[in-house]
């Protein structure tokens, strides 16, 4: 997708946009979608290390990624596809808060997917790739890997949801 053109939001463009309250969030939670995100929007407020490390993941797929602290408007498009954090299982402030925008957006009616990071939610389920999905999250994000070096859950379950209003 050619720079100009990241948040073209037109009624022939559908995007797959995923929201990522923390750089790694996206692969924890959303490996499966990731060859399909044509923008990873991360918080506005990601401190500079996790920044540069993120953005290393353009090394593997094609992909914008912006740091935000909201939803550009014309983003708000029914064609487009949402991933955000799950409101409701996710324990983190910051990942409940993105997860209620996204709850918002699903009540107007948009597509909106649920996703999961603490792997405490009902409907999670083992990865496929389970491999690919590790070595991922070690090449991009080395500063992080203690998180899911002895806690395997990081890269053995994601699992998806959608509400119905």
């Amino acid at each position: 997708m050619p720079e100009n053109n990241i948040l073209d939001s037109s009624e022939t463009h559908a995007l797959t946009i995923i929201i990522a309250p923390h750089p790694d969030d996206e692969i924890i939670g959303c490996y499966k979608y990731l060859k399909e995100a044509s923008i990873i929007i991360y918080d506005g407020d990601t401190p500079l290390e996790r920044r540069e490390e993120a953005l290393n993941l353009k090394n593997h797929f094609e992909v914008n990624q912006l740091f935000l602290k909201s939803i550009p408007p014309n983003l708000y498009n029914t064609k487009n596809k949402f991933f955000f954090t799950d409101p409701i299982y996710e324990i983190h402030p910051l990942h409940r808060s993105w997860g209620f925008i996204g709850e918002q957006m699903a009540r107007i009616g948009l597509d909106v997917t649920f996703y999961n990071t603490t792997m405490k939610a009902p409907y999670i389920h083992e990865v496929k790739d389970i491999e690919g999905k590790k070595s991922l999250l070690n090449k991009i994000y080395p500063s992080q890997k203690s998180l899911w070096e002895y806690n395997h859950k990081s890269f053995l379950f994601e699992g998806y949801c959608k509400w119905l209003f």
